[in-house]
This record gives C-alpha cells, sequence and structure tokens, in this order.
C-alpha cells in the first residue's frame, strides 16, 4: 500500500473509493500541492509513480498533509480553488492546525485596502475628494 495512502486511513480511517477529497501534499523541494479527488487511493497513486501530471512527475509528493472530505466533487474543486488562491503562510496556518494565525491571516482584502486608505495622511474622510496640501491645481 502506498505510504501516502496509508497516512490518509489514519487521518479518516472510514475514507472509501467514492468519497469526494481534497488533499495538500508536501512535494520534494517543499512545495505545497493541493488536489482533489474521488479516488485518492488511485491518485496518490498515480502521483507515486508520476502518472499524475508534469508537477509531481519532477517534484514527487513526499507526505500527505492534510485531507478534507466533501459532500460533492463540486464542493471539493471549489474548496481545491479556494485553497489554492491562499497564501503560503495562511496554508501552513490550515496544516499545523494553528486557528489564530489562520484568523489573522482570514482578513478580506477588501478590509486590508480600507484599513490602508484610513492610514494614508490625505485621505482622512475616505468618502471625499480632498487636495493634498502642496497641489494648488483645485485653489480658487
Amino acid at each position: 500500500m502506498n505510504p501516502l495512502f496509508s497516512a490518509a486511513l489514519r487521518l479518516i480511517p472510514t475514507l472509501s473509493r467514492g468519497t469526494p477529497v481534497v488533499y495538500l501534499l508536501r512535494l520534494q523541494s517543499g512545495v505545497l500541492y493541493i488536489g482533489s479527488t474521488l479516488d485518492l487511493e488511485q491518485r496518490l497513486d498515480d502521483h507515486a509513480s508520476g502518472r499524475a501530471g508534469r508537477t509531481t512527475a519532477l517534484d514527487p509528493p513526499v507526505a500527505l498533509l492534510r485531507l478534507e472530505p466533501c459532500a460533492t466533487f463540486t464542493q471539493a474543486r471549489q474548496r481545491e480553488t479556494q485553497l489554492k488562491h491562499w497564501t503560503r503562510a495562511k496554508k501552513e496556518a490550515l496544516i499545523s492546525g494553528d486557528l489564530h494565525t489562520l484568523s489573522s491571516l482570514s482578513q478580506s482584502r477588501d478590509q486590508l485596502k480600507s484599513a490602508s486608505i484610513h492610514h494614508n495622511k490625505y485621505s482622512v474622510f475616505a468618502t471625499t475628494e480632498q487636495t493634498k496640501p502642496n497641489d494648488r491645481s483645485n485653489s480658487p
């Protein structure tokens, strides 16, 4: 049995073929690989043998880091896409179970942009146009 699949069974002993899952692998180079499948055992065998695709053929997986079962394959694909857009720091916090760090890294980009606007010395009132102190172009 593939050691990666053995690790999966330790994480979820009731895992069976046909269960939609999202999985995170650490590759030999240290890169995090995220995928989803309905047949984890076959997919991990494909990764280990280099048949899953170019990435893992050139940089084989060394560890299964996380496994998330989903209700449907569509949900698994959506979760895979979501995780692929996360920063590495956020993925590492998820993997390690560091909920405090994960929460702090989960601040939305809109909130970050808003926070930076309010810290800009020329944007004291974010909802109104303002003239910079040395800008005389709008002066009467």
